[in-house]
């Protein structure tokens, strides 16, 4: 029972499965079983557990020497799904199994000591492997289950399934949850300034702070942005439910069309937030790529753990460097944070007198950062409402209504897109041209872009600078209230950004309590 064979595995490295060739050599010597190719703790522990499987399976453990190599090696390897890989290359090897039901497949699964073959963590972004490979896949029965173009899914239950390798049952794809919100803005009365501010944060993208007192509402507030925000489209539901599946997390809902919605405990970690870990695993923020990213009691977050967040704000990605390369996380998120304004939480109650002194507040609120305070687009004070409002909860303005507005401003913002890209392009310039720079628009903006596409007269710049002189705003702040302005502007269907549109822009920025 001696021979040589390779079969094809995968890794996990960030959101990516790296494809893993499996070389097994059983040969004479002294007995033995090692595994080399720079494998972590867990794939090293395959060994007792391909053994035992295959003892349980019917099968026979080789009594020779066994070596297994883990190709390239320069790649380090992490995960127990190289467990099955590793049993159909040993079995295939010494001839207890036909090499022909092998090729062209990759297979991914973890063994148990009994020879079933579990499901891992990343099975959206092993299928996509195999697709790239051009093979098939091999895993667990019981795992979840992603339909990809062009790829076939085989199942495999229990390790002895193997001699009629030919035969196994392909997977059914993954049904998708129904996208309903079950939450709803009909449910808070009141609050209809935050719900303005919330409905501009949703049709522009842009963060949200909201400073108040305990049992204000923030947290309500909040937890209902999902309903204003249209349902994923097909390539943002496959990139976030690959980053999910990785993280072992369940991705029916998203595929369906729900976008994420985070809500980390203020006592995470800098590794909770941003990523990390050995091996390195995605982070909150990553998580809430495509969605809302939610941190309750901002204040309470450790500092440094909050300024781990402002590079991703900027760029829309993570980016770890290790020592053994880097690794590159999406974070496209909107943020939406809420924070009590100082310790007791009662600064500008108008039930409750706060207790705090200036040198407490001014600590409190120290704690976010001004760099962190100056990527939030807009600013927003919440002050309790009457027991009468809070009694007549149900009639408030829904999430539908409130969705019809965002869904027209970015409708109107795409209409605008295109409509200034096309003015722009000579007359001999193609159609394709026109469309190519209305869709490059549309993405990230220069700040020279944004000024252009906000059209304003001359009035309106000269007010807006001098807004910015009073109240000392940084380039940032300045952009970033110009792109609010330009999403307010966008809601009401008007090609050009009016003072109307700045003013209320500046309210959102310049707050009692918040500052700039």
């Amino acid at each position: 029972m001696y021979g040589r064979c390779t079969v094809l595995g995968a890794t996990l490295r960030g959101v990516e499965a790296i494809p893993v060739d499996v070389e097994v050599a059983v040969s004479n010597g002294l007995p033995g079983f090692s595994i080399v190719g720079m494998g972590d703790a867990s794939v090293q522990e395959a060994r007792e557990r391909v053994r035992a499987a295959l003892r349980s399976s019917g099968f026979q453990m080789p009594s020779g020497k066994i070596v297994v190599n883990l190709a390239p090696s320069s790649l380090r390897k992490t995960g127990s799904g190289l467990d099955l890989p590793i049993a159909v290359a040993l079995l295939a090897a010494t001839g207890q199994i036909d090499r022909a039901c092998i090729e062209n497949r990759l297979f991914v699964g973890e063994l148990s000591l009994e020879g079933f073959v579990r499901g891992v963590a990343g099975s959206l972004a092993f299928a996509l492997c195999a697709k790239k490979r051009g093979c098939s896949l091999v895993c667990a029965e019981d795992g979840e289950t992603v339909s990809v173009d062009g790829l076939a899914q085989y199942g495999l239950r229990f390790l002895g399934g193997m001699r009629a390798a030919a035969d196994l049952p392909l997977l059914s794809p993954l049904v998708p949850e129904s996208a309903a919100c079950d939450l709803d803005f009909r449910d808070v009365a009141g609050h209809e300034v935050a719900k303005r501010a919330l409905q501009i944060a949703a049709a522009g993208r842009h963060g949200v702070l909201m400073m108040g007192p305990p049992g204000s509402g923030k947290t309500m507030l909040a937890s209902r942005l999902p309903s204003l925000l249209p349902p994923l489209s097909q390539e943002e539901a496959l990139e976030t439910a690959l980053i999910h599946s990785v993280a072992g997390e369940s991705i029916a809902a998203i595929l369906s069309g729900v976008r994420p919605f985070r809500k980390p405990h203020h006592s995470a970690s800098l590794a909770g937030l941003v990523g990390g870990g050995s091996p390195i695993r995605p982070g909150e923020i990553t998580l809430a790529h495509n969605g809302v990213l939610f941190l309750d009691e901002l204040s309470e977050f450790k500092s440094s753990v909050l300024q781990g967040i402002r590079q991703p704000m900027e760029t829309g990605e993570v980016r770890l460097t290790r020592a053994d390369g880097t690794v590159t996380f999406p974070a496209r998120f909107m943020l939406v944070a809420a924070s009590n304004p100082c310790p007791c939480g009662h600064l500008g109650d108008e039930e409750t007198a706060c207790t705090c002194t200036l040198t407490q507040v001014k600590n409190y609120q120290g704690r976010i950062g001004g760099p962190l305070m100056d990527r939030i687009d807009l600013h927003l004070d919440v002050q309790r409402i009457p027991p009468s409002d809070v009694i007549a909860t149900g009639s408030g303005t829904s999430s539908e209504a409130l969705r019809e507005g965002v869904l027209k401003a970015r409708e109107f913002a795409r209409w605008r897109s295109l409509h200034d890209a096309g003015a722009r392009v000579s007359a001999s310039a193609s159609p394709n041209e026109a469309a190519s720079r209305g869709s490059a628009a549309s993405g990230p903006r220069r700040p020279a872009d944004l000024v252009r596409d906000c059209h304003l007269s001359e009035s309106s710049r000269e007010f807006f600078e001098q807004s910015a002189k009073a109240h000392n705003m940084s380039g940032r702040a300045i952009m970033r209230t110009l792109s609010v302005a330009r999403t307010i502007a966008d809601m009401e269907e008007s090609h050009e950004v009016l003072m109307t549109h700045l003013c209320e822009a500046l309210s959102f920025r310049v707050r009692e309590g918040v500052g700039v």
